[in-house]
Formats: structure tokens, sequence, C-alpha cells
């Protein structure tokens, strides 16, 4: 294989899972995906592994390939077929996750050459709660849960499906339309590896497609060859599942050992009544995600990351929940918390590479309800920035989503344009990162007043358990949440609540900041 070629081959393959997302972005509805970028695009080669995704979201991106392998194994993918799931115990995440995958052929309709996939937050997809991320103790409570089914057939949408679909979800218009934008962006993939395969041949196409592959495993090898052999173990604590006030814990065992390292999360609690629980596929998107960061140059992100790593997942604990245990919140905070504990392992066996503790959750914010002004349903969701753990040589950064989320924040403008809300304060939270030789990155202030009543819905953590300094370094500030009636008194609610709230009400979210690093 030819390196120069190889890197060509590389840019290709990653500008086709890029122009797929510029092409959902465009052609989506809801700010969640126009502004916020909350979707993930993925090429994937004719054995459904991994060749190339778009600088999306981590999440979205390393759980993927097990939608891809569902939908191949329980669907028979024919020319112009497209698969449609959400299911988190079919290789799904949580249930907004709506994930997409169609075969590529050649114009003979009879050889296989690629797949194409993308996955998209949508803002709401039913359940007891408008946007689909509130308290529950069962999946059912949570949305509808959609198995690898056809949502078109040779090319004809299957209509008496999307009709269903669009029945059981809030706001339908906006759920047509980001469906239709995921469907408009995997043609434009297909197109564009066609044109890639006309330019070079198929066979050449293919050769360096499992090249890319097997360079990302090489070079996860040598990295790991790098690291000291040994066994490094961590653990860290959700503060609870909004059932109960007990503690949650994560722990791992990373055992390195030459090329290979081995990653067993044994000893993690039980999965539990609330809605934290993680599906295998968060687990295993979070190693994917802290190993491929280990790795200096920029390699394909491809299936090769995870080829010299076994990770062990015990089954029915909070890392790699049995049905019908709820799981909203494993996609958006468990999956944080996995990554805090692996980079506080690997921080033993590099301590010059890790940072510490980053915000450690995403403030995921749901308001629903009835518009009284335009007269119409309404669903919002957001993710709230924090603060970035300072670096080994460099302060952490403010007002940022990190790890697991790469979504952007709804501009305020955008947010009281398309619902009933009124923007109060947005601002960074000063001195709330930890201090050190590097300080932690600052969280945010972000206070929304209702203009109509509905339901409010958080999904957070970090209220009781402060991100982690390393190397003497000062945790981050704990992460707080407000109520303000339209009198001013207030209310300190808890990370995890869903509740009715009236117009002129207010809610605040102050995000934790990161942990520094080294002594002040």
């Amino acid at each position: 294989m030819d390196s120069i070629t190889l890197e060509i081959f590389k840019s290709l393959y990653t500008s086709v899972a890029e122009e797929m997302g510029a092409s959902l972005r465009r052609t989506a509805f809801s700010p969640n995906i126009k502004e916020r970028r909350d979707y993930s695009c993925a090429v994937f080669n004719r054995h459904g592994k991994i060749i190339a995704q778009g600088d999306h979201m981590p999440v979205h991106l390393g759980s993927m390939p097990m939608s891809v392998a569902a939908a191949i194994e329980h669907c028979q993918l024919e020319p112009g077929d497209v698969i449609i799931l959400n299911d988190p115990y079919a290789g799904g995440t949580h249930l907004p996750d709506v994930t997409l995958v169609a075969p590529v052929y050649d114009e003979s309709a009879r050889h296989l050459w690629f797949y194409v996939a993308n996955r998209a937050h949508h803002a709401d997809i039913g359940g007891a709660t408008p946007g689909s991320m509130g308290k529950a103790n069962e999946i059912y409570q949570e949305g509808l849960r959609i198995p690898p089914i056809h949502l078109v057939n040779c090319g004809v949408l299957n209509k008496e499906i999307f009709q269903l679909l669009l029945a059981n979800v809030r706001v339908n218009e906006e759920r047509k339309g980001d469906l239709t934008a995921q469907l408009g962006a995997l043609r434009v993939g297909a197109e564009r590896l066609k044109e890639i395969e006309a330019r070079y041949g198929f066979k050449q196409c293919d050769q360096y497609a499992q090249e890319l592959i097997e360079y990302t495993a090489r070079m996860m090898r040598r990295t790991l060859q790098d690291l000291p052999d040994g066994e490094y173990a961590a653990e860290d604590y959700l503060d609870d599942d909004g059932e109960s006030e007990t503690p949650v814990r994560i722990a791992v065992r990373i055992n390195i050992s030459g090329a290979r390292a081995t990653i067993d999360f044994t000893g993690s609690d039980p999965q539990v009544r609330g809605p934290i629980n993680a599906v295998e596929a968060i687990t295993v998107s979070a190693v994917y995600y802290v190993f491929r960061c280990l790795i200096p140059s920029d390699v394909p992100a491809s299936a090769g990351v995870l080829s010299p790593l076994e990770i062990i997942t015990p089954k029915g604990t909070i890392i790699n929940a049995l049905p019908p245990a709820p799981v909203a919140g494993g996609n958006v905070e468990t999956s944080q918390r996995i990554v805090d504990v692996l980079l506080k392992a690997l921080a033993q066996a590099a301590p010059a590479l890790i940072p510490a503790a980053s915000q450690g959750t995403m403030n995921n914010l749901t308001i629903g309800g009835w518009d009284h002004e335009r007269n119409r349903e309404f669903a919002y969701y957001e993710t709230v920035a924090g603060g970035m753990g300072a670096r080994p040589g460099a302060d952490g950064l403010s007002a940022i989503h990190t790890h697991m989320t790469n979504s952007l924040n709804t501009p305020v403008e955008a947010l009281e344009y398309a619902y009933p809300l009124r923007v109060w304060q947005y601002s960074i939270r000063r001195d709330s990162g930890g201090d050190g030789q590097h300080c932690g990155g600052d969280g945010v202030i972000r206070e929304i007043e209702l203009l109509s009543g509905a339901q409010v819905s958080l999904l957070s953590d970090r209220r009781r358990f402060a991100p982690y300094g390393l190397a003497g370094g000062l945790p981050g500030q704990c992460g707080e949440t407000e109520f303000v009636s339209p009198t001013n008194q207030s209310e300190r609610l808890p990370g995890k609540f869903s509740r009715m709230m009236s117009a002129k009400d207010r809610i605040i979210i102050k995000t934790p900041g990161g942990g520094g690093f080294g002594r002040a």
C-alpha cells in the first residue's frame, strides 16, 4: 500500500462523512440539529466496519458501528433500502438518537460496496415527558422504541411506518423534517462514494478502506507499547439515579501488556431504577473515544482503534444494562463518568498526557408544552456547556462542551425565535474551575424564563461529586440548579427532576467547572 494514496483515501472518505453532516445540518428543521449540530455521520466498508467519520459527536460515533451491525444482522439490505432504529438494546444508545443505515451498491445493483449511516438526536421521540429525557423507571416511559426495520424499501418510503412514527411523537412536523433531512444526507453520501469508485475503481477503494482500519490498529498498538505495562485502577461516582440518593459507582481496571490492553469494568454497581443506565454500546463508545485520544497522530477514525482492546462489561450493571432498564441518561451522563474513570486510571500510566476531570455532565434540559402565542406544540432540548479540566501545561477552557459531546449551544436569538422562552442570563460562572498550577475552565450560568406553562425536565450530574483535579490540583465546583418564581422566591432543585412550571417562572442552571492540574 502506498502511504500517499492512503492519505488521499483517508481524506476522501472523511470528506464524504463531513458532507453528509453538512447536508443534514442545512436541511434539518429543529434547532437541536441545525444550531447545536447534535448529529453524526459515518462511512462503513462492505463488511460493516467503520472507515471514516465526520468531526461530530463522540458518543454517537463510537456506538454507531453496533447500530450498523444490528441493521445488517436483522435486515436484508437491498439496493435503495434504508433501515431505521433507535433501540438501545439493539445497537442504539438512547431513544432520541435515531439512526438510519443504507447500503451502497454498484449501478448493476448486484455488488455491495459500502454502507452509510447517520444518527440525529430528535428533540422528542414520545414517552411520558416532552423531550423524552425525563425521569423514568423503565424504557417504555422514555419514548418510542424502534428495532431495526425498513423505513425505505427499494427506494420507496414505507409510508405506514413513517406515519406510525409521526403519530407517536410530539411536534411531528419537526420530526418529519429531521427524518427527511437524514434520508437526504444518506443519499449525498452514497452519491459521493459512487463518484470515488468511478475515479479509482472498486478494487482499490476496497483495499484502501481495509488498510485504513489496519493502519489505525497499528498506531493504536504502537501507542499502547509506549505506555508502561501494568494494571491501573480507578473509580468515580454518579450523584444518584434520580430515584434515591444513593451514589452509583463506576469502576475500571486497565491492564496494559505490550501492544494490547484489557479494560475491565467489573466492580461497577448493578443497573439502577432511574434513567442513568448505560447500554454496552455507550461503554464501548467511551472506551473508543478515550483510547483514540491517546494516539498522538491524526489517524483515521476507523474500527482499528478497538482491535488491540478487550472490553469487559458485566451484564446487568450500570455500564451494560439489560431491558427494560431506562437509559436516557446513560448516553449523556453515565458516558461522561465512564470517560472520567478511564482518564483517572490512565493518568497513573501517562501523567504527562491526561487532563483533570472536565465538568462531567451534559446538563440535559428539556422544556415542552403548548406555545399559546403561536398556538402549537413545542419541545426544546439542549445540553449546557461547562468547564474543561486543566491540562499538563495549559489551563482548561471555559464554557465548552467536552468529551462525549461535541455539540454547540443554541444561540439566544434562535432559541427565543423558535420557542416561548426568554433568556435572562447566559454568562461564564467565574471562579468555578479548580485552582492549580493550571486552572480548570469555568462553567456557565444559563437562566431561562418560560413564557408559557410547560413541563421542565433536567438530567444532570456533578451536583455532589465534584470534577477531580490531578497532580495536586483542586476540584472544580459542583453544579447547581435553581427555580425562581415571578415573585423572586427561589428554590434549590436536584440534579434530576421533572415538574410543571408556569409562565414567568425561571430556571437557572450553573454548570460545574473543570478540575485543576498541579499544585498552585
